[in-house]
């Protein structure tokens, strides 16, 4: 029986994740959940897994969650720090990080530093401080088991091929709801628009990051440290029918595909029991109803972000601490109509220039980390 912490056990990665263990109660055990603020739904999760301990994040829902579930084996803990020490207790073997954003990294850096295996959900992680994370894990022993559909494919691409040479991974993305068009028609576009993802639920965070494509350049810059790749080695690809989730082709010129419905249940399961795999109800992917399996260069002049992905890639340092920082802000003000959807690209532009120009740090320590991140979200507010 395999205990797992989820970290953010009320969003879209951390509900899957439960369907999986409700599916093999005789594989796992949900040891310990935790939520930012959704009480409502963390309660029902109590009463339904009875964890040994639940933390909500907020600390003025303390009350209301544990009076709602006095009487169970759960204890319920409260506030940031409560959310590390989840991820950190001797009875816990996996720590599966669901967390949105920025949140997710002193957790997951409490993980590593108390040996647990991770399986990791929260891409912000590695894009905010890549080089310190891996660096730890080398440390501590810890390896990281993706959990994102393209790593998790690129992963399974790998497996049993860690000898061969590899020239590139081909990043798949479903293009969004705004594929083919072009900057005219994305001025006006609305939060509600942008929300409409075509083939994949997710939260509105990145949702809205799916739309302007920065997802796909945080998963650029996740690859390059789950995977210790040069820029040059990553590709994007278009492919709207999110069927091949990702590609690796090695220096033969063969090319090692991953295909699968649109399930994130199938990445997290398999982080969960690699390196064997479990047995999942679902849709199955039927080749007879796949007429067509298309792919098309993303435009980077239209969709910045992704230029801007790999701009912070080549920058190193903490620029893609102030690209994640300066994203966060802008895509709270555009969900609250505060900022157009294009001016969501000028504004990360520009704090990345002036954390480039002012607060650029080559080699930043976890200490450095925190203040960028606070220097880049006063920055963007101040641009918006």
């Amino acid at each position: 029986m395999k205990k797992i912490s989820i970290l953010g056990s009320t969003g879209s990665i951390g509900t899957q994740t439960l369907d999986v263990i409700r599916e093999n109660k005789d594989k796992y055990e949900a040891f310990a959940i935790t939520a930012g603020r959704n009480a409502d739904l963390l309660v029902q999760q109590i009463r339904e897994f009875e964890p040994n301990f639940a933390v909500i994040a907020d600390e003025s829902k303390y009350e209301f969650v544990s009076e709602a579930v006095k009487g169970l084996k759960t204890k319920v803990l409260a506030g940031e720090r409560a959310i590390c020490e989840v991820a950190e207790m001797s009875e816990v073997d996996m720590v599966l990080v669901a967390l949105v954003g920025y949140s997710g990294l002193a957790p997951t850096i409490s993980a590593i530093k108390a040996g647990k295996q991770i399986a990791l959900a929260n891409k912000e992680t590695l894009v905010v401080a890549g080089d310190l994370v891996c660096d730890l894990c080398q440390k501590f022993g810890v390896k990281l088991l993706p959990v994102d559909s393209e790593h998790s494919a690129i992963f399974q691409c790998l497996d049993g091929n860690r000898h061969n040479r590899l020239e590139k991974i081909i990043l798949t993305a479903s293009g969004g709801p705004f594929r083919g068009w072009t900057r005219k028609q994305l001025e006006n576009v609305t939060p509600a628009q942008a929300l409409k993802h075509p083939n994949w639920s997710m939260g509105a965070k990145i949702t809205i990051d799916s739309a302007s494509m920065m997802n796909k350049g945080f998963e650029v810059i996740e690859a390059k440290w789950l995977f210790d790749l040069t820029p040059e080695m990553i590709e994007v690809q278009v492919h709207p029918q999110s069927i091949i989730h990702s590609m690796v082709q090695y220096e033969d010129g063969a090319v090692l595909a991953q295909l699968g419905t649109p399930d994130m249940r199938i990445p997290i399961s398999l982080a969960m029991s690699y390196p064997n795999r479990i047995h999942l109800g679902g849709e199955r992917l039927d080749f007879a109803k796949v007429a067509t399996l298309t792919f098309e260069k993303p435009d980077p002049e239209v969709f910045r972000n992704l230029a801007l992905a790999f701009r912070a890639l080549d920058e190193k340092g903490n620029s893609a601490c102030a690209l994640n920082a300066a994203n966060e802000v802008v895509v709270a003000k555009f969900l609250k109509n505060e900022i157009g959807f294009l001016e969501m690209s000028d504004v990360i532009e520009r704090t990345m220039d002036e954390v480039r120009k002012s607060h650029f740090v080559q080699k930043p320590s976890y200490e450095d980390y925190v203040e960028t991140d606070k220097t880049a979200r006063r920055l963007a507010e101040s641009f918006c």
